[in-house]
């Protein structure tokens, strides 16, 4: 588990898997939603991650100057993914949609707030801890990031209201 004392290298690995596994716990509960209007959330949430992974990939091979391109892809392809970005198992959110009916868009807006929120709190609590100070910009950096999300999706659940 990611504490913030990690260099920058390994702060970037680990927020790498956390985006992935919320990645995957995304599109699991695109294809298990039953509502159009969820599944849609779901699919918009599963791009956003995507494209943090991407994010932090480039950061990380611009450090290394893409040498290791191939060996990331291979981690990428490879790594389980068995945390979200808020810090919950990815089971244990898995287990949460399979008890939970998510019945339209506002269920899966309430779910994904939760989610991002927890995220939010992971990285700023990563930044405070940070002992590296390159690392403690890339936790900020998500920090900000999960910020955009929490804004979008209350605007969107407001609109539903």
């Amino acid at each position: 588990m990611i504490t913030g004392k990690e260099d920058l290298l390994q702060a970037l690995v680990e927020a790498f898997i956390m985006e992935k596994g919320t990645r995957d716990f995304y599109s699991q509960a695109a294809a298990k939603s039953t509502s159009a209007e969820a599944k849609k959330t779901f699919e918009e949430l599963t791009r956003w991650e995507t494209q943090h992974m991407a994010y932090i990939q480039s950061l990380y091979q611009s450090i290394l100057d893409d040498r290791e391109l191939l060996e990331f892809e291979t981690f990428s392809a490879s790594v389980p993914a068995t945390v979200s970005e808020s810090g919950i198992p990815v089971k244990d959110l898995e287990k949460k949609i399979e008890t939970h009916v998510v019945r339209d868009e506002k269920d899966a807006l309430t779910i994904a707030l939760g989610i991002e929120a927890k995220a939010y709190n992971l990285y700023k609590g990563l930044a405070a801890r940070a002992a590296d100070r390159e690392a403690k910009v890339i936790f900020e950096d998500m920090m900000s990031q999960e910020t955009k999300h929490l804004d979008h999706l209350n605007k969107m659940k407001k609109a539903l209201s």
